[in-house]
């Protein structure tokens, strides 16, 4: 009975663990509990989270509109990973597999024509104006000012994108999927070509594959796998209103076809490619036309240049044609062929792109990339101009100073079509916090040499 008086008495300063009593100040305690994980923001009311793919398949201007607000929110209040609470992998599939069979049916050399049958369907035609798009590396927010500014595709207003829409920047994957729900929304008031960084070895080397990882975690090589397919479907230049010849790089080689004289055959006959500066001939749009696309990354030798040479050849001041030894691969093309093309193909103007603030400042001869554009060749039959649709580009500098670079794009007004409107831009500023997707102060630049063996794709 003592005993359980006084274990009546030592109830409220003591515990029993294990059949040993022990006062409450020296029992063991838990450890303390963790900080709950930042809880994530929630998306304003107006915006429909997650994205949805519609059952019937057609996208209208109110779901495009929700896209773009969407990829806007998210980049500016979500972590990179939480992006397929935004856009799920089943609703990216239903979008890339619906754009591919768009692209992959159009052929090497899309045709804009902006004349248009009238609303009523007369015989009287009203024709749309162009905009011309540069590249645009991944820098969402500046494409969204960019479309906002120049007015969305319309009836009365069509866009052609000269490529490079991946790499460098830090929404990448947001920027091609926009431009490729665009062209779903509006097949024939948007036409998407491809850029040299549209290819396997680029975005392994320039940030594109890891932010697609990073984005979409164990399903990062599923979407991967599907964008670089996506790629392969990408047109490679256009001719608009018939007088306006766009591309990526630029002007590309003539590849000719020899028949052997012994065997007769289609098997049998042979490409000869001769890469003496001295014997360059300068292409066709047939052999363009003919020229196989469906590569991951274009070839610098074989039977297949000319995809490798759309996308990166550059222009020179020096005349005739050369390979581009300071890439690695394409050519350098002089202010005589740019003539030559022009007046064998009645055009008045060439837009190409690819080349931006870093690499014009190795150009000797050539105008900074300061405005977003540069007129290279001013010749009889027209003008060449290079267009950069990127501002204040790299959005990652290993250097305090940047290049604080405008962005531009152009308009071309009906009727002709041949004298380009520039419309410069800024930066849209601030944007918002990220890290790198590649390692931007060791990688090399794009515009130097490549590592050719590594472009080798089986």
């Amino acid at each position: 009975m003592t005993l359980q008086a006084d274990s009546a008495a030592a109830a409220p300063d003591s515990a029993t663990t294990n059949g040993v009593a022990t006062t409450l100040d020296e029992s063991p305690q838990p450890p303390p509990s963790p900080p709950p994980p930042p809880s994530l923001p929630n998306p304003p009311p107006e915006l429909r989270v997650p994205l949805w793919w519609p059952e019937d398949g057609n996208l209208g201007m109110d779901w495009i509109e929700n896209l773009m607000s969407c990829f806007d929110w998210c980049s500016r209040n979500l972590p990179p990973s939480e992006f397929p609470s935004v856009l799920p992998v089943h609703v990216f599939d239903s979008l890339i597999l619906v754009a591919s069979k768009m692209l992959h049916k159009e052929p090497n050399c899309v045709t804009v024509d902006p004349f248009r049958p009238g609303p009523d369907d007369s015989s009287s035609a009203a024709a749309a104006s162009v905009v011309v798009v540069g590249d645009v590396h991944g820098q969402l927010h500046d494409l969204l000012f960019l479309l906002r500014d120049a007015g969305f595709p319309s009836r009365d207003r069509i866009f052609v994108f000269n490529g490079d829409y991946v790499d460098r920047g830090a929404w990448g994957l947001e920027t091609f999927l926009l431009l490729l729900a665009w062209k779903v929304f509006m097949p024939h008031n948007i036409y998407l070509l491809r850029g040299n960084h549209e290819s396997k070895y680029c975005t392994s080397v320039y940030g594109f594959e890891k932010e697609v990882m990073v984005k979409y975690g164990d399903k990062g090589k599923h979407v991967y796998r599907k964008c670089l397919g996506c790629f392969e479907g990408l047109p490679l230049a256009s001719i608009i209103a018939g007088c306006v010849y766009t591309a990526h790089g630029g002007l590309f080689r003539s590849v000719t076809v020899m028949p052997s004289k012994r065997l007769k055959g289609k098997k049998n006959r042979k490409i000869n490619v001769n890469h003496d500066s001295k014997i360059l001939s300068l292409g066709s749009l047939e052999e363009l036309s003919k020229a196989r696309r469906s590569v991951l990354d274009p070839p610098w030798e074989g039977p297949n240049l000319i995809p490798g040479d759309v996308l990166w050849s550059d222009p020179s001041k020096t005349p005739g044609l050369a390979p581009n030894k300071e890439r690695g691969i394409g050519l350098l093309w002089g202010p005589d062929c740019t003539e030559e093309f022009l007046k064998k193909y009645q055009l008045k103007l060439i837009i190409r792109s690819h080349e931006g603030p870093d690499a014009r400042e190795k150009r000797d001869g050539f105008d900074g990339m300061d405005e977003g554009y540069t007129i290279d060749h001013i010749v009889d039959s027209g003008k060449l101009v290079t267009l950069f649709s990127a501002p204040d580009y790299p959005q990652f500098q290993a250097t305090e100073e940047r290049y604080d670079n405008k962005g531009a794009y152009v308009v071309l007004e009906p009727p002709n079509f041949d004298n380009p409107i520039f419309h410069g831009f800024s930066a849209v500023t601030p944007r918002p916090k990220v890290n790198a997707y590649y390692d931007y102060e060791e990688v090399i630049d794009s515009d130097e040499e490549l590592d050719l063996a590594s472009m080798v794709t089986t």
